[in-house]
């Protein structure tokens, strides 16, 4: 086998998130985005010893798990959504699957058995998020201004989304508006490399219970003053949308990076915030704060962490990494005090705001590095939860976790490889796995969250 060679093979193991692979002889050929049981052509990219990387080139036979059709116009070519041949119940089935067996390749279950609760899945499956990041470039290399996804395996191409299947249809409409306006503007979009150009981002936030409409178009300063922010904004507001238009912003991003960064947000209409309901509790949300992306399935979350916390009467509760604060203030009316903390700034102004809509004063947030911030609390907890990045706790910040000794630790994360790497830290140190379960949020896609309940085994 050589690089570049084109290969065909059975996909015989699926890893988390999107990961398939086969042999040829005794060489493992891995392939990102190939589903369990299909048979597929692929082009060989990369090889080591005994392994080798493909990229999907044709599938030949389709998995039994593929019962339906795409919904969405895009597929194939945009990079998102890549489960959309199978039913939902089949996405279910195999999100469960991956979790439970990373899960089980680290619990010893003879000696402390779990309970696995299974997957919850999603109450809504198309239009459900309330949050997207769009980005200019081109189709094609030199092509026309284009607005929308990133292309499948493409780290510069772009798709022109024109039916976004997993948002609602005001996001499609003020996206093609955006896209013309900026494209009849004749002003090229942000070029990665060479750092030249203006338009970067389009981030639009929905709230799913009140409808409102947050739109910040995010570009560099080369140039600004030749866009006409007030036609822009004129045009934005004679959309015929089923929601309202909450407020229009303006982000200046000179960063190399390329992410969604402020160096200078302007509002130019309205207001700089939307508010989302949850469980009964209020939420203002302002352009750079964390919130779930799916409202709804974010309250089944909230309410199985809630059930695996359990008893919290007359209790100090830590939560670590607590973005906005939205579980601290889901258990701050059945604990004695609740401490949030998280890195983000921001998120803490807005967790304090938040506290005060919903009447709550036994919260506290707190801004700051955990690993730093935890030394300094006064209190000690009775019972800690976790919510960390994708990429899991800091292994310092980890060890100072476990020395608080508390007898119960609830865990949600968004990235299961990095749960269960953390996992085997906790049961080194005394912990072990009383039940867990997944909780779907990203429907059509490979992504999953999965919540755990650890207990000390001397309790």
């Amino acid at each position: 086998m050589k690089k570049h060679d084109i290969v065909e093979g059975l996909i015989d193991n699926y890893e988390f998130p999107n990961k398939g692979s086969f042999y040829i002889e005794d060489r493992k050929v891995t392939v990102k985005g190939a589903i369990k049981g299909q048979k597929i052509s692929c082009l060989i990219t990369k090889l080591r010893k005994g392994k080798a990387e493909g990229r999907v080139l044709e599938v030949l036979e389709k998995s039994d798990l593929e019962d339906t059709s795409p919904c969405c116009s895009h597929f194939g070519a945009c990079g998102g959504c890549t489960y959309q041949t199978m039913s939902y119940e089949n996405q279910l089935k195999l999100k469960e699957e991956l979790v439970k067996q990373l899960l089980d390749e680290v619990i010893d279950s003879n000696k402390h058995p779990y309970e696995w609760e299974g997957i919850i899945g999603s109450p809504v499956t198309s239009g459900y998020r309330n949050k997207m990041e769009f980005s200019f470039g081109d189709e094609y290399k030199d092509g026309p201004l284009a607005l929308g996804l990133h292309k499948k395996n493409s780290t510069y191409d772009i798709v022109n989304v024109i039916d976004c299947n997993i948002v609602s249809c005001d996001y499609n409409k003020i996206l093609s508006y955006v896209r013309k306006f900026c494209q009849d503007s004749g002003l090229p979009y942000y070029k990665k490399m060479q750092h030249t150009g203006l338009f970067r981002h389009l981030v639009v936030r929905q709230s799913y219970t009140t409808k409102e409409i947050l739109v910040n178009l995010v570009t560099s300063t080369q140039n600004i003053e030749a866009f006409n922010m007030k036609a822009f904004v004129k045009g934005m507001l004679e959309l015929s949308l089923d929601g309202k238009i909450a407020g229009i912003l303006h982000t200046e991003n000179d960063s190399l990076a390329d992410a969604v960064k402020s160096d200078k947000t302007t509002l130019l209409y309205g207001t700089e915030y939307i508010y989302e309901e949850i469980l009964g509790l209020k939420f203002k949300i302002s352009p750079f704060s964390f919130f779930q992306t799916n409202t709804k399935s974010a309250e089944r979350l909230y309410e199985k962490a809630r059930e695996y916390v359990g008893e919290t009467k007359d209790k100090v509760i830590f939560d670590l990494y607590s973005g906005t604060g939205t579980i601290a203030q889901m258990l701050s009316p059945v604990a004695k005090k609740v401490i949030g903390v998280e890195i983000v700034e921001e998120a803490v102004d807005a967790a304090r705001v938040n506290a005060g809509l919903n009447n709550l004063d036994n919260c506290e947030f707190i801004a700051g590095d955990v690993l730093k911030v935890i030394d300094t609390i006064e209190e000690k907890p009775d019972i800690i939860v976790l919510d960390p990045p994708r990429d899991g706790i800091n292994p310092k910040a980890l060890t100072k976790i476990i020395d608080y000794g508390v007898n119960e630790l609830v865990y949600i994360s968004c990235k299961p490889t990095s749960l269960a790497r953390d996992l085997v830290t906790f049961m080194e140190n005394g912990y072990y796995v009383k039940k867990a379960c997944a909780v779907d949020q990203f429907v059509g896609n490979v992504h999953v969250e999965t919540i755990v309940a650890l207990h000390r085994t001397d309790m």
